[in-house]
C-alpha cells in the first residue's frame, strides 16, 4: 500500500509559464519617432470620431509591430535572479561529469560550479547596490524582493478556463440597472463653452505616462506614447478636441478589459475577485486632462469632510477630525458618542450616470462637460481576461470602471451631497469609507437615529447598497453606571456593535486606548524585520539597510502617528521602541526614536493645516492677539489633552518660543 501526501509543494503546484514578450531592438524607438514625424496625419482625418480614432490607433500599432520583435520565453518557478548563462554552462558541465563516472572530473566541475555561483551572486549583489546608487526604485525593489525571497501571498488557486472568464464577466456586470425615470434631462443652461485642449497640455500628459504601463485593449503601450510624445501630440490633440466638441467618447477608447485580482489565496466564489479595469493608456491621458479641468472648476470648500483624492488631505486628517469631534464632545459630563462605520457594496459600480450629471450640473460644471462624462460612462464595452482566455463583450451603462483616472473624482462628486442634517452629527468620508459620528447628550439619540435613517434613504435614491453585515458600530461611553444603549437597525438588520474597529488603517478601541493598535503595528513591523536580516546576511552596505528600514518598517511604525502616539501608554511605547532597537542592531547604526519622529510630524502637519485656509481643521488653530502663539484648547481629561490638535498647538507654541 502506498500513501500519497495531500500537500503539494509550491514548486510542483506552480507550472512553468510560456509567455510572448515584445522586445525592442536597439534603435527601434528612433525608427518609430522618424516614422511618426514623417507621417501626414491629416490623411486620417474624418468627421466620424470612431473611424478617425480607430484608424490612428491601428496605424500606430502597425508601426510598432514593424520595429519590434515578439519572443516566446519560458518562466520557471524556481528561477534564481543571479542565474546567468555562465552558471548554466557550468551546471551542464557538472552534470556531464557526473554521468561519465570520472570522480576527478566531477570534483573539478563541482568546484568550478561553486566558484561560478559565488561569482554570479556577488555580481548580482553589486548590481542591486548600483540600483540604490542610481535612485531607481523599481529595480531596487525588484532586487530586494529577489534577495529576500519575498513573494506576494495573493496567488489564486482557482481554475483559469474560458467558462470562468464568462462567469466572471456576467458577475461583474450584475450591477447593470434600468435608468431611473425620475431623472430629468439636463436643462439648456448657459455654459462656459466647450473645453478646448492645447497641444502643450497633451504633450505634457503623454510625456508623463509611465513607460511600464500595461497596454489596454487598444494594444498601445505607455512606452510608445512617452517616447513619441512630440510626434503624436498633434493628432491626439485633434482627436481629444473633436471628442469634447461632440460630447462623445469613441467606443475604442472607453473599452475596458477586466483583470480579476484575487482578494485572498484560496478563491471560492466570484466575489473573491476584485475587478480592475485595463483601459487604453491614451484614454488615461485624456481623462487626466479632463480631471484637471473639473478640479479647477470646483470650489475648494466643496464637501470639506471628504478627504480622499484632494491636495493636503489624507487618512490622517480624517482620523484626527473624527477623534477630535468625539473627544471634544466627551469633555461634557453625561455625554457619549456613537460611531457608525458604513460599508458600501462595490460603490464605484453603482453610480448612475444620469444622477451624476445632474449633480455635476448643480455644482456648476458646464453642460458640454456633463454630457461628455455621461457618454463616457454609458455604453461601455467590457470583457474579462483570465490568463489566456478572453470572454465575450458586454455593454454596460452603470458604474464607473475601477482603474480609470476619472472614477475616484466622479465618485466623490456623486456623494458630495451626502451631508449631515443635524448639527450633532458629522459624516467623515474617505472615498467610499463613510463614518457617521453621532454626539449624544442626556441620552437623547433621536437626531443620531434620524440621521442614519436619512442616510439610508439617500443611499437608496442614489443606487448605493449598504452592506449591513460589514457595517459596524463603536460606542465611546465613559459615564458611570451607564446603561446598555438600544441597538441600531438598518433595513431590518441589527448593526453589530464592536469593541475595536480598524478605521482607515488605525485600530480604534471603545476605551480609546491604543494597545490594540500597537499590537497590530508591532506584529506587522516584526514580520518585516526578517527581510532586513536577510539583506544583512547578503552583506548589503549600511546605507542600503537603513533605506530599506525606513521604507518598510519605519513607515509601518509611524503610520498616522500623530493620531495615537501621545495617547499611548508607557508600556506601548516600550514595545514600539523595542522594534527600533532590534533594527538598530541589525543595521549597525543609530535610528531616530518614535518620539523624535512624532514631534517632527506634529510640526509639519500643523504647519500644512495652518497654511491651507480651506482645510476643515484650519479654524482650530487660532492665533492669540499677540500674533506669536496659538490659543490652547481647554481640556478636562488626559485623553483629550493627548489628542492631535491640543498636542500639536502645544508643540508649535514651544517651537515658536525656541
Amino acid at each position: 500500500m502506498s500513501l500519497t501526501p495531500t500537500y503539494t509543494p509550491l514548486l510542483r503546484k506552480t507550472k512553468t509559464q510560456t509567455k510572448t514578450i515584445k522586445t525592442w531592438p536597439e534603435g527601434a524607438l528612433s525608427q518609430l519617432q522618424d516614422c511618426f514625424s514623417s507621417t501626414v496625419w491629416d490623411l486620417f482625418s474624418s468627421h466620424n470620431l470612431q473611424e478617425y480614432t480607430d484608424t490612428v490607433l491601428s496605424y500606430i500599432r502597425n508601426c510598432v509591430d514593424n520595429v519590434t520583435v515578439n519572443k516566446r520565453v519560458r518562466v520557471f518557478p524556481n528561477q534564481k535572479p543571479w542565474m546567468n548563462s555562465e552558471v548554466q554552462s557550468l551546471l551542464k558541465s557538472r552534470n556531464t561529469a557526473f554521468k561519465s563516472g570520472d570522480r576527478a572530473a566531477y570534483r573539478a566541475a563541482r568546484a568550478d560550479l561553486s566558484r561560478g555561483i559565488r561569482k554570479a551572486k556577488a555580481a548580482y549583489r553589486r548590481r542591486i547596490e548600483d540600483h540604490f546608487a542610481d535612485n531607481d526604485p523599481r529595480k531596487m525593489w525588484q532586487g530586494i524582493n529577489h534577495i529576500t525571497n519575498y513573494r506576494s501571498n495573493n496567488q489564486a488557486t482557482a481554475r483559469t478556463d474560458a467558462s470562468l472568464a464568462e462567469d466572471l464577466n456576467r458577475f461583474f456586470a450584475r450591477f447593470e440597472t434600468t435608468r431611473p425615470s425620475a431623472v430629468t434631462p439636463l436643462p439648456p443652461a448657459p455654459s462656459t463653452g466647450t473645453l478646448t485642449l492645447r497641444e502643450h497640455q497633451v504633450r505634457c500628459a503623454l510625456r508623463s505616462v509611465n513607460p511600464r504601463k500595461a497596454a489596454g485593449p487598444d494594444g498601445i503601450h505607455g512606452k510608445v506614447l512617452r517616447a513619441c510624445a512630440d510626434e503624436l501630440t498633434g493628432v491626439f490633440t485633434k482627436i481629444f478636441n473633436l471628442s469634447l466638441s461632440l460630447n462623445t467618447v469613441p467606443p475604442c477608447l472607453k473599452t475596458s478589459t477586466i483583470i480579476p485580482i484575487a482578494k485572498k489565496t484560496a478563491v471560492d466564489s466570484p466575489n473573491d475577485y476584485r475587478p480592475v479595469a485595463l483601459t487604453p493608456v491614451v484614454m488615461k491621458c485624456f481623462e487626466r486632462l479632463v480631471c484637471q479641468h473639473i478640479r479647477a472648476s470646483l470650489p475648494p470648500t466643496l464637501d470639506p469632510h471628504q478627504f480622499a483624492y484632494r491636495t493636503n488631505r489624507s487618512t490622517e486628517d480624517a482620523i484626527t477630525i473624527a477623534l477630535h469631534t468625539a473627544l471634544s464632545h466627551l469633555e461634557h459630563r453625561g455625554s457619549y458618542v456613537r460611531m457608525l462605520f458604513l460599508d458600501f457594496s462595490s460603490a464605484f459600480n453603482h453610480i448612475i450616470p444620469e444622477i451624476l450629471v445632474q449633480k455635476l450640473s448643480r455644482l456648476g460644471l458646464s453642460t458640454p462637460i456633463c454630457l461628455w462624462i455621461k457618454d463616457f460612462l454609458t455604453n461601455r464595452p467590457q470583457s474579462v481576461r483570465l490568463g489566456p482566455h478572453l470572454s465575450s463583450t458586454i455593454t454596460l451603462s452603470t458604474g464607473s470602471p475601477q482603474g480609470c483616472v476619472l472614477s475616484p473624482l466622479l465618485f466623490t462628486l456623486y456623494t458630495s451631497d451626502c451631508s449631515p442634517t443635524h448639527l450633532s452629527n458629522t459624516i467623515i468620508k474617505f472615498a467610499d469609507d463613510t463614518t457617521v459620528v453621532g454626539l449624544i447628550s442626556r441620552g437623547d439619540e433621536s437626531d443620531y437615529r434620524d440621521e442614519v435613517n436619512r442616510l439610508t434613504e439617500w443611499c437608496s435614491v442614489n443606487n448605493l447598497q449598504l452592506n449591513t453585515t460589514k457595517t459596524k458600530e463603536l460606542i465611546l461611553d465613559f459615564r458611570k453606571g451607564r446603561a446598555d444603549p438600544a441597538p441600531l437597525y438598518i433595513h431590518g438588520s441589527c448593526v453589530e456593535r464592536v469593541h475595536s474597529m480598524r478605521f482607515l488603517g488605525v485600530q480604534i478601541s471603545d476605551d480609546l486606548s491604543w494597545t490594540a493598535n500597537t499590537t497590530a503595528v508591532v506584529k506587522k513591523a516584526q514580520q518585516h524585520l526578517h527581510f532586513l536580516r536577510v539583506l544583512r546576511r547578503n552583506n548589503l552596505e549600511e546605507r542600503l539597510l537603513v533605506t530599506f528600514y525606513r521604507a518598510t518598517i519605519e513607515s509601518i511604525l509611524t503610520y498616522s502617528i500623530t493620531t495615537w502616539y501621545a495617547g499611548c501608554s508607557a508600556a506601548d511605547r516600550k514595545v514600539l521602541q523595542r522594534v527600533i532597537n532590534t533594527a538598530q542592531k541589525i543595521t549597525g547604526c543609530s535610528l531616530p526614536s518614535l518620539e523624535v519622529i512624532a514631534n517632527s510630524r506634529y510640526l509639519s502637519r500643523a504647519g500644512n493645516i495652518i497654511k491651507d485656509h480651506s482645510h476643515p481643521s484650519n479654524q482650530l488653530f487660532e492665533l492669540l492677539p499677540s500674533g506669536r502663539r496659538y490659543r490652547s484648547h481647554k481640556t478636562r481629561t488626559n485623553r483629550f489633552r493627548d489628542s492631535f490638535f491640543p498636542r500639536a498647538i502645544t508643540i508649535v507654541n514651544k517651537h515658536k518660543n525656541n
